[in-house]
Order: structure tokens, then sequence, then C-alpha cells
């Protein structure tokens, strides 16, 4: 089995890149380096199964043209996960973000059809906007603003589900849709502005935790092994549509700050400040349909895994 995953040398799909190898998959990467890092998948550079090709998938001239001039053979699976991920990501490159959702889509479900493959799209709670249902199942349309500074991630990421859709109705291209909720572990960028990259980033250096609001306000983080596996399970399975895949653990961002203090032995102070334009109050995702289909429910609990991602942090900071 070949898979192309798009945005392959960023956190989240590098991970997913090195699962699809430990199943057997050959993998091909496409990925322009706009947001992810050629560390990321330095350790397959070697790997016979393993091909990467530097690519932006939101190019006019379709990608699917680049990667067959790169890659000989079939291809069985296209994972989307080519897009900025961070509210500083996606905001410091907002017609980018809106492209890859649209143009980029486009040129990946392109591909997956020409070659009659199965197709996975990397989508996200961040369709679900504020949410007014708590904990939020697939059926819930959303609350988003669609002019807000956060709409080019939400509005691209709801365009590309309803653009995916169209091509199974259509075309009856076998299609899934994974809705990602707040993943974390080795490999997200100190810098990269997520709550647990940048409470990690400050309880090291001994600076104060920002926290926006009052830190009443929840999410829920899941583990990126239990997210990867979660994935893996929905390409290979029957399921069309989206899914949620997320740890449906609540926590507000004072119990994060409060557990990444323990575990880091900082006495860094917090420091409050206020929200910004349209962050959602509350985030759980409701898993019962990944329970039944797939069987799943993520393993790893906060405290476990924040611990394995400031080790990593700690063994990255010595190399550097």
């Amino acid at each position: 089995m070949r898979a192309v995953v798009t945005g392959g040398a960023g956190f989240l799909p590098s991970h997913l890149c090195d699962r699809l190898r430990a199943q057997g998959y050959d993998v091909v990467a496409v990925d322009n380096f706009l947001t992810g890092t050629p560390e990321n998948i330095a350790h397959l550079a070697d790997d016979p199964g393993f091909t990467f090709v530097e690519a932006d998938v939101s190019v006019a001239i379709p990608v699917a043209d680049v990667i067959e001039a790169s890659v000989d053979g079939r291809v069985d699976a296209v994972l989307h996960f080519a897009s900025a991920a961070s509210p500083p990501e996606y905001l410091a490159h907002p017609i980018e973000t809106l492209d890859v959702g649209s143009l980029g889509t486009r040129n990946a479900l392109d591909l997956a059809l020409a070659h009659g493959a199965r197709f996975l799209l990397a989508s996200t709670s961040e369709i679900y906007g504020d949410p007014l249902v708590h904990p939020q199942p697939e059926s819930y349309w959303g609350n988003v603003n669609s002019v807000g500074p956060r709409s080019v991630y939400d509005e691209a990421k709801r365009f590309a589900e309803a653009l995916t859709m169209a091509y199974h109705r259509v075309h009856g291209l076998d299609t899934k849709i994974v809705r990602i909720f707040n993943t974390y572990g080795p490999r997200l960028s100190i810098a990269d502005g997520r709550v647990v990259s940048n409470f990690l980033d400050q309880a090291m250096r001994g600076a104060p935790l920002t926290i926006f609001g009052d830190g009443s306000q929840t999410r829920s983080f899941c583990y990126v092994d239990d997210e990867v596996r979660g994935i893996v399970g929905l390409l290979e399975s029957d399921h069309v549509g989206p899914m949620n895949i997320g740890n449906p653990n609540e926590f507000t961002m004072l119990e994060l700050a409060e557990l990444v203090l323990e575990l880091t032995g900082s006495a860094s102070e917090l420091v409050f400040e206020p929200l910004p334009t349209d962050d959602p109050k509350q985030r759980r995702p409701d898993i019962a349909l990944a329970d039944r289909v797939l069987g799943w429910r993520p393993e790893i609990e906060l405290r476990e895994g924040l611990a394995r991602t400031h080790d990593w942090y700690r063994r990255s900071s010595e190399q550097h």
C-alpha cells in the first residue's frame, strides 16, 4: 500500500508518516516547509519506503503532476494534512491557509480520484467554533464567525469538508474526515504558539505563564500517539464522513498551567491577558462514534503525555 501525506513534514503528519511506515505502508510526504520542518522527517531520509516531495499543494498546476513525476507506481490513500494549524501560524499566513483548504484540497482530491484511492481530510475541532453544544458530536453544525480573524482557518476547513463530501457524492470517492482536537507531543515546535508548547517553554525558561482570560476556559488534549492511532484506524475503516478523534478529558487552562509547573519544577508566576477574538470558551469531543466504529479511545493521560513532551523539549535544547 502506498499513501501520500500532504503536509508530511508538520508536527502531527510526521508522526502519521511514522505510524503508516510501521504498519507497512510506503509513504510519500509532500510539503513546502511553510510551517513544517525538515527535522521532523530527517529520521526517515534513509528509509527506502519513504519518499519526500517538496511542493506546494495549493499551486495552480495540479500537484498530482509533481507527485506523478516523482513517484512511480500506484497511490492507495491520500491523507490531506497540509495547513498551518496553530493560531499564530494561520494568522500569519491567512491567504495561504485559505488556499490550502480550497485549492490544496481540490488538488489532493483529484490525486485520489485519478488513482481510485481512499481520501482522508484532516479537519479540526475549530469547525465547531465557540460551541453552543457541549461536548461536541459530529452532528453539531458549529458556531463560527465567518469574518473574524480565526475564520481563515475555520472556514478553510469547513469548505474542505464540503468539497470532500461533494467528491464522495458526485464521484463516489471513498472519503473520510477526521476532526482533530488539541494534539500535543514531541516535535510540536516550542515556538508553535499553542498552549501546551507555550506553557512548557515559559516554565522551562522561568518566564511567567501567560493565561488568556481568567483561565476557566477548557480544552481537551490528545497525545500524538493516540491521535495518529485513531487517524489510521479511520483511514482503514469503511466509515465515510466526519469523525471526532480527540481526548474527552477536559481541563481548564489553570489546571494545565498548574500541572506544567509541577512537572517542570518551575517557580514561574501566572500572568493574565485578555482573551483573543473568538477564542472558544470550551472544547471537548464526543467520541462515541470513534469508540463504536473503531473501538478507539485515547490511552495516554495528560500527565504522562506532558512529561514525555517536556523530556523531548529538554533533550532538544541540550542538542542545540
